[in-house]
């Protein structure tokens, strides 16, 4: 199946998982890969917000290189764990703790660590614009994973993988990370990076 639309689609994202999701639905689209510097959400703030914003930023910094019309997709997905600081930012009002890629492999053997046996929030915000009217839309879905309780040996052998290493909260559930995974609530196309079935409705006002 090939979904035609009456400009062309820009994803403003490096992803290779984004692309294939894209790709899945029968979307034809071109790569502008944006470079935003993302500050981390602050004291309180509200995350659903940030990752919105983050998604608008990046579709944003893919409009002064376009000449002819078009829409572009942004995106950003974050994994939030639970947490009983209450200077950290905020999900419906409950404290989380944002964990973005790992530094390395010992932060994504802690954080795999911090994760097992327990529930945590994966958050997929995408933004449209249409240029050069300048139309915006964001929207963010959250999906609730919980993962089984791992052993030491298993999340060190899965670290030792390297899949891990780019990957916000140490995992990919559409690649070896998937055995961690006890079971998910939502979509699960958010956890890959972007939901499907939100997007699919968007851009339906785009139909050729």
């Amino acid at each position: 199946m090939r979904i035609l639309l009456r400009r062309p689609l820009i994803l403003a994202s490096s992803s290779p998982r984004r692309a294939e999701l894209l790709r899945q639905i029968g979307l034809d689209f071109r790569i502008l890969p944006a470079h935003v510097e993302e500050p981390p959400p602050t004291y309180g703030q509200e995350v659903t917000e940030w990752a919105r914003q983050a998604a608008l930023d990046k579709a944003r910094a893919a409009l002064p290189i376009l000449d002819t019309p078009a829409l572009v997709l942004g995106a950003d997905t974050v994994v939030l764990a639970p947490t009983d600081d209450p200077a950290l930012p905020r999900l419906h009002e409950v404290p989380v703790r944002v964990l973005g890629k790992p530094d390395d492999d010992a932060d994504a053997h802690a954080m795999l660590r911090d994760l097992s046996g327990r529930e945590h929030t994966v958050l997929s915000a995408f933004a449209l614009i249409t240029h050069p009217e300048g139309r915006e839309i964001a929207e963010a879905v959250e999906t609730r994973v919980r993962f089984r309780e791992l052993t030491e040996g298993e999340i060190a052998d899965y670290v030792a993988t390297g899949e891990p290493r780019d990957k916000a909260g140490a995992y990919g559930i559409q690649g070896l990370g998937a055995v961690l995974v006890e079971s998910i609530t939502g979509d699960y196309n958010t956890v890959v990076g972007l939901p499907l079935s939100h997007l699919w409705q968007r851009i339906q006002p785009w139909r050729a």
